[in-house]
């Protein structure tokens, strides 16, 4: 049954769905992964493909940027497409010098600011943790693929500029965040409310202390060891 935001029918996407934030990375994932990737859904540019990985059938699908847009698709694909499990696969900035750029990493537990979680269901906690199901499949995968994968706390933010560097002091010194993007704290909602699982596999595109960047193409088409660790994962 196709929704505001998504015009696939319900036997049009997979039990588990691989979420980039850019649609132009979902199209990467599928046209290069998948086989025989089909589009069951652009509406509004948020393109959504399903094909087979090792002859599982497996949907990639784009989130949109921050936790408002990806709350309401992986919502959606939870609550009304009867999907089972969602990884985030997304880039991240650096907030310690042990990340570099083009790290792989999994995302432990995810600390916000953002009130999503109370609003949407009274949830007052400030940490949500990912599917520990989920972040196990992830490890497997990573190890069986031989790629290294670091472990640690993120922040979703809600906001990209910031006019001072306050916040700091509580993200990382406090809270012990070690990288920051902008959708998992809502993701990992939705799976707790939805009784689902979700978790969250990130690369590391820039870097808030040696200031190195990856510019917008490596960021849609070299963030390749991520995927490959996603996609084992979600037909494990």
């Amino acid at each position: 049954m196709p929704t505001p935001h998504n015009k696939a029918e319900k036997d049009q996407i997979a039990k588990s769905v691989l979420m980039p934030g850019d649609p132009l990375r979902a199209k990467f994932i599928a046209e290069t992964f998948l086989e025989n990737p089909v589009l069951v859904n652009n509406v509004r540019g948020i393109n959504g493909y399903t094909g087979t990985w090792k002859g599982v059938p497996v949907t990639v699908m784009a989130s949109g940027m921050g936790m408002p847009s990806i709350g309401i698709y992986s919502y959606e694909l939870f609550k009304f497409y009867d999907v089972e499990n969602i990884i985030r696969v997304g880039s991240a900035g650096a907030y310690v010098p042990e990340l570099k750029v083009f790290d792989v990493v999994l995302a432990s537990a995810a600390y916000s600011e953002s009130t999503f979680a109370k609003i949407q269901c009274g949830y007052e906690a400030d940490m949500i943790a990912p599917s520990a199901e989920l972040n196990e499949k992830l490890r497997k995968a990573a190890e069986a693929l031989n790629i290294p994968v670091h472990e640690a706390v993120i922040h979703s933010s809600d906001v990209f500029y910031h006019e001072t560097n306050e916040y700091l002091k509580t993200v990382v010194d406090e809270k012990k965040c070690e990288a920051v993007e902008m959708e998992s704290f809502a993701l990992f909602s939705n799976a707790r409310v939805t009784g689902k699982n979700a978790a969250c596999l990130l690369t590391i595109s820039d870097s808030l202390v040696s200031h190195e960047e990856t510019t917008a193409e490596q960021r849609e088409k070299n963030f390749t060891d991520m995927m490959k660790i996603a996609l084992d994962a979600a037909i494990a």
